[in-house]
């Protein structure tokens, strides 16, 4: 796993790593050191090259662009105990502690200070979550403690090179919490400079409620660690077989993904990003593409229509129980007319109710779209001899009752009539009627 996500990021893995007793003394590690690694870690020099942008007040991105972040490390460590300071008995005068994913193995991923907005950052932790979904070694719930983020945020003058003391954001299981907590802490530590202030090495809290980060400890330096090698455990030997495995394993990755979504289908910056969003989607699309031959309507089908009655149930794509051949059959008969895509929107709900096939759900309404031309004309005359005043007023010159018309049509086909045919039978029945006056 720790494999997949290395090269997933683009970083070297270490044919040799060295496993280090990590020493410090808090309530969440109580045999007094983590089990981690220190100056030869599992990989380094990584990056990712992603989009991003700033956002207006309501949180909607202006101006996308590429930009490059460097990852320093992933390294492999056990993970610490849980202080819980909120929603506990007493938590007003006493923490709590977790102990039970004390010892579980993780990977802790170190990013350079490359980032210069909170909505970077934001955009950056979305785009690891996605790809650690993608190549399925995390299921990236923040909520539940399996994809954490602690953040840390330093400031400087314009124009001077070296960053100020950096302060460590934790308590941070959303990306909204982050991007608000990043927003807080550089406004508060420019503030502070401002005031003369000089910031602190400390850790700080987020509170979602009170909008702020307050103080929790002091942050140690890495000498402060003692670390040392740990004597129980062996260095790790990674072979260059098995990272050839291991790239060969990589499925193709969410950025690379989304680019190839726009060349290859023609589709739009947002209707590709929105359907690389998961693997699962993106791979709907392309199954649903590869039997209609029509990607702009496939996405169009996905991102509307199916992903709202997916919301409405609650369930994921992968959970869909209209299959993708299914939506693409729902499709190809959009493009033979044999039904409209009124009906089409009543099929998809139903086959997502039932599931039924399109073939199923179409006989069950009674038929496909009706574009015959003489049974068209039939209820054509029908209705115009049912309407005579409409029909005068019609051939006085009040063409614009010719919708009144086509409504009544559709309303007498069942709404199974195409409208483009309807149009013009109605049109060369109402003009050509004794003439026009």
């Amino acid at each position: 796993m720790a494999g997949l996500a290395a090269l997933s990021l683009n970083l070297d893995i270490n044919p040799e790593s060295i496993f280090s007793r990590k020493n410090y003394f808090y309530p969440d590690l109580p045999k007094g050191y983590q089990i981690s690694q220190y100056d030869r870690p599992f990989s380094e020099r990584g990056w990712v090259e992603i989009p991003t942008a700033e956002r207006n007040e309501h949180g909607q991105p202006l101006e996308w662009k590429s930009k490059r972040f460097r990852i320093t490390r992933l390294h492999i460590e056990e993970d610490a105990g849980k202080l819980l300071h909120e929603g506990m008995p007493e938590s007003a005068t006493k923490s709590y502690v977790d102990l039970n994913r004390s010892g579980v193995p993780l990977v802790e991923i170190v990013s350079e200070p490359d980032f210069r907005s909170s909505w970077e950052a934001y955009d950056y932790m979305q785009y690891l979550r996605r790809t650690l979904l993608y190549i399925g070694v995390c299921d990236g719930n923040m909520e539940e403690g399996s994809l954490r983020c602690d953040a840390n945020v330093s400031v400087r003058p314009r124009g001077e090179e070296k960053l100020g003391t950096k302060v460590e954001l934790k308590n941070l299981n959303s990306f909204r919490f982050l991007q608000k907590a990043l927003e807080y802490e550089i406004d508060r530590q420019i503030a502070a400079i401002e005031r003369g202030e000089t910031i602190v090495q400390e850790t700080r809290l987020w509170n979602e409620r009170d909008a702020r980060t307050y103080s929790m400890r002091s942050k140690e330096e890495a000498h402060d660690y003692r670390y040392f090698p740990e004597p129980d455990l062996p260095p790790l030997i990674v072979s260059g077989r098995f990272i050839q495995q291991l790239s060969s394993e990589l499925p193709e990755l969410p950025e690379p993904r989304r680019q190839r979504f726009k060349t290859e289908y023609g589709l739009s910056s947002e209707d590709a990003a929105q359907l690389t969003d998961s693997r699962q989607m993106a791979e709907y699309f392309e199954q649903t593409v590869k039997v209609c031959r029509n990607p702009k309507a496939a996405a169009n089908w996905i991102l509307n229509e199916l992903v709202h009655e997916l919301k409405s149930a609650g369930l994921e794509i992968g959970s869909s129980p209209v299959q993708a051949d299914q939506l693409a059959g729902v499709i190809k008969m959009i493009g033979t007319a044999t039904i409209s895509g009124k009906m089409a929107k009543e099929v998809l709900v139903e086959m997502f109710r039932s599931g039924k096939t399109a073939e199923e759900v179409v006989a069950q309404l009674g038929g496909g779209q009706l574009s015959d031309q003489s049974e068209i004309a039939r209820i054509a005359n029908e209705v115009i001899a049912a309407n005579p005043k409409q029909l005068e007023q019609y051939r006085a010159g009040k063409t614009a009752l010719l919708g009144f018309f086509v409504g009544q049509v559709m309303k007498q086909s069942g709404g199974r009539a195409n409208p483009q045919v309807v149009n013009s039978v109605l049109k060369h029945l109402l003009d050509n009627q004794g003439g026009v006056r």
